[in-house]
C-alpha cells in the first residue's frame, strides 16, 4: 500500500473553451452544477452561504448528499467551498474537505484548476483515505470533462 500522506490533496487542471465569466458562473451557480456535476444543488454562491449538493445515478454507485458551505466566491477569479458527507453536519475545518476552483484566462479560454484537499486532517485509516482520494480522482477527472464539454455550450446560449 501507497504511503497515506500521499493522499492530501488532489489537484486537476483542464482547459475550458469559455471566458473566466462563463467559467466562474459554470462552477459556482447550483443550476449549472445540475447540468455537468450533480443530480441536485441547493445553496446561495456567496461566502458563507450553506446547503447541499446531492447525486444520484450521474456520480455514485450509491446515492451521496454533503453539506456545502461557501468560503470565497470572487467572480471570473476562484469559487471555493467546504463540504462533509454524510449531510447534516455543518463543514468545519477540522471535519471537511474544502474544494477550490481557481480560473486563469488561456488562449481565448480559461485554465480551469480544482483542488481538493484536507483528507489526511480526518484522521481516517489508510485503507479509507486512499480509497477516498482514488474515487475522488476519478471522479474530478470525468466531472471537469463534462464540464469542459458544458462550458462552450452556454456560451453559445448567451451570444447565439
Amino acid at each position: 500500500m501507497s504511503n497515506p500522506n500521499e493522499y492530501g490533496s488532489i489537484e486537476q487542471s483542464i482547459f475550458i473553451a469559455a471566458s473566466p465569466e462563463v467559467v466562474y458562473d459554470v462552477v459556482s451557480r447550483p443550476e449549472h452544477l445540475n447540468r455537468w456535476w450533480t443530480d441536485e444543488a441547493v445553496y446561495q454562491p456567496v461566502p458563507g452561504g450553506s446547503g447541499y449538493l446531492a447525486w444520484g445515478d450521474r456520480a455514485t454507485t450509491r446515492p451521496t448528499e454533503v453539506t456545502l458551505t461557501v468560503v470565497e466566491a470572487v467572480p471570473g477569479e476562484r469559487f471555493s467551498f467546504r463540504w462533509i458527507y454524510p449531510r447534516g453536519e455543518t463543514p468545519t475545518p477540522e471535519n471537511s474537505m474544502l474544494v477550490t476552483f481557481s480560473l486563469v484566462p488561456d488562449s481565448g479560454g480559461t485554465r480551469l484548476t480544482v483542488t481538493e484537499e484536507g483528507m489526511r486532517e480526518q484522521g481516517w485509516e489508510a485503507a479509507k483515505l486512499e480509497a477516498y482520494y482514488l474515487e475522488h480522482v476519478d471522479g474530478w477527472m470525468r466531472h471537469l470533462a463534462d464540464l469542459a464539454r458544458y462550458a462552450p455550450a452556454v456560451v453559445e446560449r448567451v451570444d447565439g
